[in-house]
């Protein structure tokens, strides 16, 4: 199956730009090298590795834990970022072991080679339940998240069998990405607090995006390692699958935004794509902004009956490679799913493909609950 990549996909999966917004970038347009180690503060580093994709980058963080490091998300397996992980562990991080690995989701680009980093140093891998056990189902194709149930979803909401047969060519691209997985992990959860060289870290998580993705919050130093949930220029990926077709992703990542915006305006996000920023309640508002203008579009797109693939052009104004077009789909349903969810379209079936028709009077249907 081709894995979610990354939030950002314009390489992976097709993240698209959101509406910018007046943001602060303390380190300016400045960012690691791969293998060096940039100090966001005493204790924090930043570390950049290599993605094969457009969008050809993530951010990690190195948090000093005691006599040793902890590490917030390991990159995409590829010599690349192996080649970077022997320059950092000669140069910037020589002399003292990683001692544990947090993981913020289970996309390739993070957990890509927590396995090779956890074996080599006996480390501990961390990460929420929903997280490791979503990284398992995907690795081996079952629960849902296999090939064929995948282009069953996709033809169910109109994609033609032409590019059909062309996506199931793309093979098993999370294993490319993430050659092994560790078997066995310590579950973090939702507030729980994690001591780090003397400061606390409180994990926030976050959906949407992906099933329970952990955000780091340090109240002391005003940090948030936001992950993919809050990107400074790019929006997140926001995508219904085939385990769970009706869903509401945007829903809950729009519900989980505001959970981050209750932080104080002054927090500095170290976010796994682009700059470190300050302005977070001011690119949430964007972001929200970005997503109510695409509901928008869908909703004046489908006057008449229209299927997800049928309307995808009106979100997604450029073309796209096959990897990008399963993101793209897969967003365009978000929306699509947020509309319906909450009668504001109807959905219509016949011959076993669903097309969506807005509705002049929404009609009251039961939106998913919002997060505390």
């Amino acid at each position: 199956m081709p894995a979610p990549a990354d939030p950002v996909s314009v390489p992976s999966n097709v993240a698209s730009e959101a509406t910018t917004s007046p943001l602060h970038y303390p380190f300016g347009p400045q960012v690691p090298e791969p293998g060096e180690l940039l100090e966001v503060t005493d204790g924090v580093g930043w570390v950049r590795m290599p993605l094969p994709f457009a969008l050809d980058h993530i951010n990690l963080w190195v948090l000093r834990d005691g006599d040793g490091w902890t590490v917030v998300d390991c990159g995409y397996a590829g010599e690349a970022s192996r080649a970077a992980w022997e320059r950092l562990l000669a140069g910037p991080l020589a002399g003292r072991p990683i001692r544990r690995v947090i993981v913020t989701h289970y996309h390739p680009d993070h957990v890509g080679l927590a396995h090779w980093l956890t074996r080599r140093f006996g480390a501990e891998l961390w990460m929420t339940q929903g997280e490791y056990l979503t990284a398992h189902a995907v690795w081996d194709g079952w629960a849902g998240f296999g090939k064929e149930p995948l282009m069953d979803l996709y033809r169910r909401h109109g994609l033609d069998e032409a590019r059909l047969a062309h996506l199931s060519l793309k093979g098993e691209t999370y294993r490319r990405g993430v050659p092994q997985l560790p078997t066995r992990y310590r579950r973090i959860l939702d507030a729980e607090t994690i001591p780090i060289d003397g400061r606390v870290w409180t994990v926030r998580v976050g959906y949407g995006h992906a099933p329970e993705h952990a955000a780091l919050h340090c109240e002391a130093l005003g940090l948030l390692i936001s992950g993919d949930m809050v990107l400074p220029r790019i929006s997140t990926n926001v995508s219904v699958w085939s385990a769970e077709p009706e869903a509401d992703p945007l829903g809950l990542y729009l519900s989980s935004l505001d959970r981050y915006r209750r932080l104080p305006e002054d927090t500095r996000v170290l976010p796994s794509h682009g700059l470190v920023f300050t302005g977070l309640r001011a690119r949430i508002d964007a972001l929200r902004r970005h997503h109510a203008e695409r509901l928008e579009i869908l909703r004046a797109a489908c006057v008449q009956p229209r299927t997800a693939a049928e309307v995808m052009p009106e979100l997604f104004r450029r073309s796209l490679d096959a990897h990008q077009l399963f993101f793209a789909l897969g967003e365009t349903l978000a929306h699509m799913n947020y509309l319906w969810r909450r009668g504001r379209l109807e959905r219509l079936e016949a011959n076993g493909v669903y097309r969506f028709r807005t509705l002049a009077h929404p009609r009251f249907m039961e939106a998913p609950a919002g997060l505390d």
